[in-house]
């Protein structure tokens, strides 16, 4: 994506605010700023999603849950996307928690399969490659 600078003034407090989200992370002031409205913007578009960190990244996530919208994709395709089916698997989550993942993978599909594909890729090799400390030890 292109960027283009524009200025813009921002309260002192939320200033503030960024910056030490921007010290605490060790990213910088202009990648956090960015990320926030992103995120802002995304959660506009599709009501009931909220953002929390993940594994590896900040992911999007039904609102109230634990559950990253992700997940109830792959759930949603393992069910041949039978929206009836979904909701047994989901019993606890309300018709519009489950409405607003299937709204934010309509508008952010790229992102949602890329994180799928990335789930799938994982086998006890390239776990135990990426987290040594999960290999059982050789006595």
């Amino acid at each position: 994506m292109a960027s283009v600078q524009k200025s813009m003034r921002i309260p002192k407090e939320l200033v503030e605010e960024i910056q030490d989200m921007a010290q605490k992370s060790g990213k910088d002031f202009s990648t956090i700023t960015k990320n926030l409205l992103e995120e802002a913007i995304k959660m506009h578009r599709c009501p009931g999603i909220a953002f929390a960190e993940g594994v590896s990244a900040r992911r999007a996530r039904v609102a109230g849950t634990g559950i990253e919208v992700w997940e109830v994709i792959a759930n949603y395709n393992s069910v041949g996307q039978d929206l009836e089916r979904l909701s047994t698997i989901y019993h606890w989550l309300t018709e519009l928690q489950i409405r607003a993942a299937l709204a934010y993978y309509r508008t952010y599909s790229k992102e949602i399969d890329d994180l799928i594909t990335q789930n799938e890729n994982w086998t006890q090799e390239s776990v135990q490659r990426r987290y040594p400390f999960l290999a059982a030890s050789r006595e």
